[in-house]
C-alpha cells in the first residue's frame, strides 16, 4: 500500500537523501574528532583507535552486499528509512558504552544499519534524474561527506569539550531518527529505469555486476583510483584534529572548528563544481569525467605534502585548505560516472559493492596511518611524527591520480557500450 503523503518528487527525494547520507557520514565520522578524549578514557593508541574503523566496516561489508540484492527487487525507500533508524539508535549506543569492546560492538551496529540504509540512496537519486543531470544531482547527494564533517566535527567537538564525549554520540543520533520517519513518509518510491532506453525489469547477478566493473577499463579504474583516495582521505581526516591538538596545544573545540571547516567548505566547492563541470564537458568530451579528478589529484598530493609539514598553524591551515579543494572533487563525478555506467537494476548492488571496498579504505586508512604515527612518533616526537606520516600517506594520491587518467583513454567508448548495453 502506498501512502498518500509521498510524493515523486526527484528534488524532495534529492534533499532528504542527502539529509540521510549527511547524518550517515556524521555518525560514522564524528568519532575522528573524540580520538584524544576516548584516548584517555580508555587508554588506547594511535593504532587502537584506527582499528575502531574496522569496526565500523564489518558487519558493512559483510550486510551491504547482500541487502543491497534485496533492493534491486524491494522498496528501496522503506529500506532507507529502517537503515537510517537502525544506525542512528548503534550511535546513541556508542554513548554508553564502558569499554574500548563494548564501542567496537556499537560501531558494528551503525555499520550494519548503513549497509541497510545507504546502498538505496544512489540507485533512488539515480531513477529520478536523467544521465545528462546526474553528474550535479549526485555531486549534491555527495555534498555528504564535506556537510557531514562540518557538523561531525565543529558540532561534535563542541559537545565534548563543554559536556561531555557521550553526549557528542547521543545529540548525534537525534537528526538521523528524525529523517528516517520522513523519508518513510514522504518520498515515492521511483520507476526503475525511467530515464534509460531499453532497461528492463530483469534484475542481472552479482556476477554480471563484477563482470561489468572487470570488463570496462573505465570503471576498473575509476574504482581503484577512488578507493585508494578514499584510503587516504579517511586517514588524513581521522587523525587532523589530533594533530592540532598534539602539535599545536589547541583545545578540542578550536581544533574541531579547523577540521570542520576544511572537512567541509573547500570539499563542498569540490564536490559540486567537480560535478557541475563534469556535465558541462562531458556531452561532448566523455574523457573529463576522469580527467577533472585526475588533475586534481596529481595537484592536490604534492601541495599536501608540503602543507602538513609546516611548523606554522596559519599557513599549514591555509595550504591544507586550498589542497582539500583539489582532494575531494572525486566524490561526485565519480559516482555519477560509475551510475551512468550501470545497468538500472545493477545500481543499488553497486553501490552496495562501491561502499564495502570504501568501507575497507575506511578501517585501512585509519588504521596504517595510526601504526605509522606511533612509529614516527618515537623518532620525532609528539605530534611532529604524526605530520610526517601524514605527509607520507598523501603520497598515494599521485598513484589515485593516475588510474583517473587511464580512465580517461576509456571512459567515452565504455559509456556509449552502456547505453547500448554491449556489456
Amino acid at each position: 500500500m502506498t501512502l498518500a503523503t509521498r510524493r515523486a518528487s526527484p528534488w524532495l527525494a534529492l534533499i532528504l537523501l542527502s539529509g540521510v547520507a549527511t547524518v550517515g557520514f556524521i555518525d560514522r565520522i564524528v568519532v575522528n574528532v573524540l580520538v584524544e578524549p576516548l584516548r584517555a578514557e580508555f587508554g588506547l593508541t594511535s593504532f587502537q583507535l584506527g582499528f575502531m574503523g574496522w569496526a565500523f566496516a564489518a558487519l558493512n561489508i559483510v550486510a551491504g552486499i547482500a541487502i543491497a540484492r534485496v533492493a534491486e527487487r524491494s522498496h528501496r525507500v522503506t529500506l532507507i528509512a529502517l537503515g537510517t533508524l537502525v544506525w542512528s539508535l548503534a550511535t546513541a549506543l556508542c554513548g554508553a558504552v564502558g569499554s574500548w569492546a563494548q564501542l567496537l560492538v556499537a560501531r558494528m551496529g551503525v555499520g550494519f544499519g548503513e549497509a541497510i540504509g545507504i546502498p538505496g540512496n544512489q540507485s533512488v537519486v539515480a531513477d529520478y534524474f536523467p544521465a545528462h543531470r546526474r553528474g550535479l544531482a549526485m555531486s549534491v547527494l555527495l555534498l555528504a561527506p564535506p556537510v557531514g564533517a562540518f557538523i561531525g566535527f565543529v558540532g561534535g567537538a563542541w559537545i565534548a569539550q563543554n559536556f561531555d564525549w557521550r553526549w557528542t554520540f547521543l545529540i548525534a543520533a537525534v537528526p538521523g531518527l528524525v529523517l528516517g520517519v520522513l523519508v518513510y513518509l514522504f518520498i515515492a518510491e521511483p520507476t526503475r529505469g525511467q530515464h534509460d532506453p531499453g532497461a528492463g525489469d530483469d534484475v542481472p547477478g552479482i556476477g554480471a555486476v563484477l563482470r561489468r566493473f572487470a570488463m570496462l577499463p573505465s570503471a576498473r579504474h575509476m574504482v581503484i583510483g577512488s578507493t585508494l583516495a578514499a584510503t587516504i582521505g579517511f586517514g588524513l581526516n581521522f587523525l587532523f584534529t589530533s594533530l592540532m591538538i598534539r602539535r599545536f596545544g589547541l583545545q578540542i573545540g578550536e581544533a574541531g572548528l579547523y577540521a570542520g571547516l576544511i572537512a567541509s567548505l573547500p570539499a563542498a566547492l569540490s564536490v559540486v563544481g567537480s560535478g557541475w563541470l563534469g556535465d558541462r564537458l562531458g556531452a561532448k568530451r566523455p574523457s573529463a569525467y576522469a580527467l577533472i579528478p585526475g588533475i586534481s589529484m596529481l595537484i592536490g598530493g604534492p601541495l599536501y605534502i608540503f602543507a602538513i609539514t609546516r611548523d606554522d598553524l596559519a599557513l599549514l591551515l591555509g595550504l591544507v585548505t586550498i589542497s582539500a579543494v583539489l582532494q575531494f572533487g572525486y566524490l561526485g563525478i565519480t559516482f555519477a560516472s560509475l551510475q551512468n555506467l550501470m545497468h538500472p537494476r545493477m545500481r543499488a548492488t553497486a553501490s552496495a559493492m562501491l561502499n564495502a571496498v570504501y568501507g575497507i579504505a575506511g578501517g585501512l586508512g585509519p588504521m596504517i596511518l595510526g601504526w605509522m604515527s606511533d612509529r614516527l612518533e618515537a623518532d620525532y616526537g609528539v605530534g611532529r611524527g604524526m605530520a610526517f606520516a601524514m605527509a607520507a600517506l598523501s603520497l598515494g594520491y599521485l598513484w589515485a591520480g593516475a588510474h583517473y587518467l587511464l580512465a580517461a583513454r576509456h571512459i567515452g567508448p565504455d559509456l556509449e557500450a552502456a547505453r547500448e548495453n554491449r556489456v
